[in-house]
């Protein structure tokens, strides 16, 4: 039964390992995918860690996956948000909505057409 367990984490860790590398590749902006790397990869990582964790069972071996785990909770998001920053300031084009979306549904075009109803 525990065998099942560990196989879940570690496979449900590297799955989304994937998609979040998939993610990566397919998003169309660097703060988007950063985002889908730092939240899907930390997760990705902590479930795999977890599933080695228990798989070992040994007292040292849990507390460096734990440890493995905390640092990257605390640093992945620390990091992203330089990458973040960086973009930013640098002036890395980011990605427009408004090139995508038909002018009748964006929401200030809505805004302005109840306004108007109202108005009349």
């Amino acid at each position: 039964m525990i065998e099942i367990l560990i196989a879940a984490l570690i496979f449900i860790g590297a799955l989304l390992g994937a998609i979040g590398a998939l993610g990566v590749i397919r998003l169309p902006d660097v703060l988007i995918r950063m985002h889908a790397s730092t939240k899907i990869g930390t997760l990705s990582c902590g479930l795999i860690m977890a599933g080695t964790a228990i798989w070992f069972g040994d007292r040292d071996v849990i507390i460096r996956a734990v440890a493995i785990i905390l640092f990257i909770l605390l640093t992945a998001p620390i990091a992203a948000h330089m990458i973040g920053r960086a973009a930013v300031a640098t002036g890395v084009p980011l990605w427009n909505t408004r090139d995508l979306a038909d002018e009748k549904t964006m929401p200030e075009k809505i805004i302005e057409r109840e306004i108007a109803k109202l108005d009349d």
